[in-house]
């Protein structure tokens, strides 16, 4: 039997409950099967790569979607840990922005890609195909598993 591709695990970094929501209903409404991590600050963000206190046994992110207005350690300082770190060196980094304006402001950073809010499927799926080198990709599931992969696919901190 052959199987489909593996769903990734995407770390959302956004300390707006809106923002949160608008993301899992844009990959939702997209049938979307990856599990989605959601931490709500920078400090919590890094916590969660180093699998700190309550993160103990969550998986490695394989791509992280991150907000730069964070309470606590700022997007931009968490980008900036997480190339510093080496075994993070290579974790796609997708920067949340307010406006396409911000976009050019934020090209110095090392971050992957960029998308602005709220996320959506077709935009998120655009920007990982430009991301070179990933050997993964969304997965989408037909609408009849749609809600069991969510139940399965979705946890929340």
């Amino acid at each position: 039997m052959v199987r489909g591709p593996t769903p990734i695990n995407i770390l959302l970094v956004e300390d707006d409950p809106a923002d949160v929501e608008l993301t899992r209903r844009g990959l939702g409404r997209a049938k979307v099967q990856n599990r989605l991590w959601v931490v709500a600050d920078g400090v919590e963000a890094l916590a969660f790569l180093r699998r700190d206190g309550p993160h103990q046994g969550v998986p490695r992110p394989d791509l992280v979607l991150l907000d730069l207005k964070l309470p606590h350690l700022d997007g931009r300082d968490v980008l900036l840990r997480i190339r510093e770190e080496p075994r993070w060196h290579e974790l796609p980094v997708v920067v949340l922005t307010g406006s396409d304006a911000e976009h050019e402001q934020l090209a110095t950073l090392a971050a992957d890609g960029f998308l602005t809010k709220p996320v959506d499927f077709a935009r998120l799926s655009d920007v990982i195909l430009r991301i070179a080198g990933l050997g993964w990709a969304i997965v989408r599931v037909p609408a009849a598993g749609r809600e069991a992969g969510a139940r399965r696919g979705t946890a929340r901190r």
